[in-house]
């Protein structure tokens, strides 16, 4: 009887040493994620002074930013320096139209060679004369079209719309497109909440995901819309730096596998 019972205890023992050992092995062979999870802060218009003010907050997160930049032809000297400075920094300098002009409407209207003669080509040019070195393009409004992307696509690396969905389908993180959405945490956004955020940010590290957020004038207290607080930038950049999350240019996810 006792020989009996130590017979089955040894095939019993035997068992779970063999599923351990597949266990083990079966993990050992799972592929590693193909990136850090981690965010891509993006900025729109050409608030250059109030970005520079945020870069001297922000600086102590090593923080990367995706400043996409429009009118500027507008811009003063002073804020063009500040704009190389930013990029030598390592942000990235974005293209957003020379003229801040809904792509959609205007091609609609005028039609697409009009549009890259007009908001596109020049912009480019005068981008490279002030050694300004951009690959990315965000669409002022996030309007789009299929046909303007695919002219765009010719001439940028990755293209940035902005998400207009409601929470439940939203598509704010990377899905190894070149084409890629936002989601806009200006303080007059209609889904934007710090608590939705969170939750945003929290499924992008539970999910090994990137997400993409969409801001304009950087202040310390909003008082308009199309602002975003400082404070929730740091905020931002607080909980990536407690839970290891990288930060993200636009360029940069074109690079990825």
């Amino acid at each position: 009887m006792k020989s009996n019972f130590a017979a089955k205890a040894f095939l019993f023992c035997g068992i779970l040493f063999l599923f351990f050992s597949c266990k083990k092995e079966e993990n050992k062979d799972e592929p590693l994620a193909p990136y850090t999870s981690g965010v891509v802060l993006t900025f729109d218009d050409s608030y250059v002074k109030n970005w520079f003010e945020a870069d001297e907050v922000l600086r102590k997160y090593s923080w990367k930013g995706t400043f996409c930049v429009s009118n500027l032809n507008t811009l003063p000297l002073a804020e063009i320096n500040k704009l190389l400075v930013l990029q030598n920094e390592g942000h990235e300098i974005a293209g957003h139209s020379l003229y801040h002009s809904n792509a959609k409407q205007f091609v609609a209207q005028h039609g697409i060679k009009q549009y890259l003669s007009k908001e596109v080509n020049p912009m480019l040019a005068l981008m490279d004369f002030y050694g300004l070195k951009v690959t990315s393009f965000a669409y002022p409004y996030g309007a789009r079209s299929p046909e303007i992307d695919a002219y765009l696509l010719r001439q940028f690396q990755i293209i940035r719309g902005r998400g207009g969905q409601i929470p439940s389908k939203q598509d704010c993180y990377y899905n190894h497109s070149r084409i890629v959405f936002g989601f806009d945490i200006d303080n007059n956004h209609t889904y934007f909440s710090a608590s939705y955020l969170l939750k945003l940010l929290e499924y992008a590290h539970k999910n090994n995901k990137i997400l993409i957020l969409c801001s304009h004038k950087t202040v310390n207290e909003a008082t308009a819309n199309y602002q975003t607080e400082i404070k929730l930038l740091e905020f931002i950049c607080d909980y990536m730096k407690k839970h290891h999350m990288k930060f993200y240019t636009l360029s940069e996810l074109y690079d990825l596998k």
